[in-house]
């Protein structure tokens, strides 16, 4: 009901008064198609679509007032069905020392590549384990946006009034041992209301040499915590979000002829503080470090190292499920990145990994993309998870795909 309000509303300012230049339409037509390797083969495909997805935008004269709208339309042949899809549409209106953006919108925080810590915005990671185009990693919010700019610090404010979950991964599509597997599960999300309103912010500007930004944010975990009715013989689960508070901070700039950047973040359970509730996720001091460079001309290296520190650890194991498994209290996530382009960049070849030294665990991520012309382009690339069936990327271990985009945009 929230994307049609929001679509409705701007079909309304897609009829703009005569002081107003647009809409311009742009778009895009793909095919997407993911086959899964290997074993089990009842469902050979995680994705399997083709997707056409409209633009529109304009604004007024003046430059004061603007809008946007970009939905998709797609037939997947895994779900056998055809669905639509807001994926943002918003209005924009601009003064000298502030802007307003309301509506849905993709929000980006932070310096990490592809490890977030005060990003807090919604992610689709079914999108991205099973080879969809990046930009699907992000999910919009359904926000009101005030950006203001000063001469020595600028801030940007979002409130969220409707709470959006993560999309995780699930048995619907991919191939995993569930917890609570068999048990009816009811899925409980925060209310629309004053109280329920997230609220983030960011203070940025320049130290010294660098980009700096602190962060607050008050909201919600979004992935669900699960609580059974009865521990030892669970009969029904409740799928909930609890309360979280984050405070943090990042830096990124020029350093040893390359780009540094420093992210760090201090994840308050606001509702088990005392770290004894087996169902919430106990505080967490999470950080990163990442130095990327040029090693020749069209070819980049990058390396991150992720580290999370669990609080009120003995607590933790103290009151820990059967169901779930045992996590360390200091789980540390290396990432790596090269990139190379050829023939005028118009191809380009790159490797991304996940390799964590504490569970053992992996995903790698090679991909190839060729620009066959300045409206097509196509890509090839492998999602390959490994490890113990009880670490995060290993328990993703029997979806190893190869993923084919092709997409032609107007």
């Amino acid at each position: 009901m929230r994307s049609a309000a929001l679509a409705l509303l701007l079909l309304v300012i897609a009829g703009p008064p005569a002081r107003a230049e647009g809409p311009l339409i742009h778009g895009f037509w793909q095919v997407n198609y993911s086959p899964r390797l290997g074993e089990p083969r009842g469902e050979d495909f995680l994705v399997a679509e083709e997707r056409l997805q409209l633009e529109a935008s304009g604004f007024s004269r003046d430059g004061r007032l603007a809008y946007f709208a970009k939905s998709d339309v797609f037939h997947d042949w895994a779900e056998k069905g055809i669905a639509t899809e807001v994926r943002e549409a918003y209005v924009d209106y601009f003064a000298p020392s502030y802007h307003v953006r309301a509506g849905r919108q993709i929000i980006t925080w932070g310096v990490g590549d592809l490890l977030f810590i005060n990003d807090l915005f919604p992610k689709d990671w079914t999108a991205f384990f099973s080879g969809r185009p990046l930009e699907y990693l992000k999910l919009g919010s359904d926000a009101v946006k005030v950006d203001i700019y000063a001469e020595r610090a600028s801030f940007e404010l979002v409130l969220t009034p409707s709470f959006r979950s993560d999309r995780l991964p699930e048995g619907d599509r991919f191939v995993l041992d569930m917890p609570f597997a068999g048990i009816p599960v009811q899925t409980i999300e925060p209310a629309s209301t004053l109280d329920n309103t997230e609220v983030a912010l960011r203070a940025y500007g320049r130290l010294r040499e660098f980009d700096a930004s602190l962060y607050l944010y008050r909201g919600y975990h979004r992935g669900p915590a699960m609580r059974p009715d009865d521990p030892d013989t669970p009969t029904a689960v409740s799928a909930f979000f609890p309360r979280l508070n984050v405070y943090g901070f990042s830096l990124q700039g020029a350093a040893w002829d390359g780009v540094l950047t420093i992210e760090g973040g201090y994840y308050d359970s606001r509702d088990d503080r005392d770290g004894d509730d087996p169902a919430i996720p106990n505080s967490q001091t999470r950080f990163l470090v990442g130095y990327s460079r040029q090693l020749a001309e069209d070819y980049t290296a990058g390396i991150q190292y992720y580290g999370e520190y669990t609080h009120d650890y003995s607590a933790h194991l103290a009151v820990l499920l059967p169901e779930f498994p045992r996590t360390s209290r200091f789980r540390q996530l290396v990432t790596g990145r090269l990139t190379r382009l050829r023939k005028h960049q118009t191809e380009r070849l790159s490797l991304f990994a996940f390799l964590s030294p504490d569970d053992r665990d992996y995903l790698i991520i090679p991909e190839y993309r060729r620009d066959l012309s300045d409206r097509v382009w196509v890509v090839v690339g492998m999602n390959l998870f490994g490890g113990a069936s009880d670490t995060f990327f290993g328990s993703l271990g029997k979806n190893d795909n190869l993923y084919v985009i092709v997409r032609r945009s107007f």
